[in-house]
């Protein structure tokens, strides 16, 4: 076996992973990838390589289950014996990375992609867990030979905080990449302003932050649609609450959608894309809203703010707030002759760094698996 992917879920491997995946394929290598079973879903069998499910904790530290976790993959990965492992996610990337340097993986990588909602709400409980994930992190890193990072926001914390001490190991991506082929530039709609959110309904989010700028707007514009597209799972950290998802639904500004199994139809249908989250490695809903050829407003945060040349492909706006959100959809009504400029220049940002092929050039490369 040349590689073995270790998942943080099996919708991000089929999503984030699937087009890597065929790339090495397509060069002749062998791919595996282990799975937790929290949340297998049967699709990741599709993408045409052995799976192998293991306990895995979704969230928080729990020292028992997760040494149970090291044991699993330590074992799996010396029966495999896999000449590289791959992870992605925080405990894949630490207990992945131990566990592949005691089995006598040869070479190690991971990728940063993104810090969680450890590090986007301050709290003291947080601070205190910031310091174990980084230490965690730190141990982890060190048995690794590249670390990918998906913004340089990521790269310069884990460097300048000392959790990546070794600054040569890092690569710096443009996310994870999007088939520019599969979501291609479609037409925009012809009646009225259409703004969608795709994301899971979590407070980091900034769902609370659309919904907030959507209501006074709708307002004003009685004629401009909103719709959220995603799932709400309230056994994870920070989602939305339950009362809140009901006022908004009964405010009905917001069109809730719920979780789809394909985005483009729903990206097709909108004018804007709109995602003002607090912390992302790479949004690749972003991503994809760009490949399809629509301008973008998104937070001046790690990780978003790449994905927006401020007024060229859309509008950068401060996070937590709903304020500068609801000005910047407010320019879109009021200079309609904005979107279709704006999105032209979206589909280009993308050939131009993100599409998957070239990503996952320099993931190949850097892996020596080119």
């Amino acid at each position: 076996m040349d590689l073995l992917i270790i998942a943080g879920n099996a919708r991000s491997l089929i999503a984030n992973r699937g087009d890597l995946i065929k790339d090495m394929q397509a060069r002749g290598l062998v791919v595996a990838a282990a799975v937790p079973t929290a949340d297998y879903l049967p699709e990741v069998e599709e993408l045409g390589i052995e799976i192998f499910p293991i306990e895995m904790g979704r969230t928080g530290i729990n020292p028992l289950h997760d040494l149970k976790t090291l044991w699993s993959l330590y074992r799996l990965i010396r029966r495999l014996k896999p000449k590289a492992t791959f992870g992605y996610t925080i405990k894949p990337v630490v207990y992945g990375s131990l566990a592949a340097k005691a089995a006598g993986v040869p070479r190690i990588y991971s990728m940063i992609t993104g810090l969680g909602h450890v590090f986007t709400t301050d709290s003291p409980k947080n601070r205190r867990l910031q310091k174990v994930v980084s230490l965690l992190y730190r141990v982890g890193l060190a048995c690794n030979h590249r670390v990918f990072f998906q913004n340089p926001d990521d790269l310069l914390e884990f460097t300048e905080c000392g959790i990546l001490r070794n600054a040569s190991k890092a690569v710096r991506t443009f996310g994870s990449g999007v088939d520019v082929q599969r979501f291609a530039a479609a037409p925009l709609p012809e009646d009225g302003l259409t703004f969608l959110f795709i994301g899971r309904l979590l407070t980091e989010k900034g769902v609370s932050e659309f919904c907030e700028a959507a209501g006074q707007l709708r307002a004003e514009h009685p004629t401009a649609r909103f719709i959220a597209v995603g799932p709400h799972d309230p056994s994870l950290p920070h989602s939305c609450s339950v009362d809140d998802l009901l006022r908004w639904k009964q405010e009905g500004s917001v069109e809730f959608i719920g979780g789809v199994t394909d985005v483009r139809p729903w990206i097709a249908q909108c004018s804007v894309f709109v995602l003002p989250s607090y912390r992302e490695g790479t949004p690749r809903s972003v991503l994809e809203a760009m490949s399809m050829q629509r301008p973008i407003i998104t937070s001046d945060a790690p990780g978003c703010r790449e994905t927006v040349e401020d007024g060229v492909n859309g509008f950068l706006v401060e996070p937590r707030a709903s304020e500068p959100l609801l000005d910047a959809m407010r320019r879109f009504i009021e200079q309609p002759t904005l979107v279709p400029k704006m999105a032209e220049a979206s589909r280009a940002l993308v050939e131009r760094h993100y599409d998957v092929r070239k990503v996952n050039k320099v993931i190949l490369e850097a892996m020596e698996l080119a």
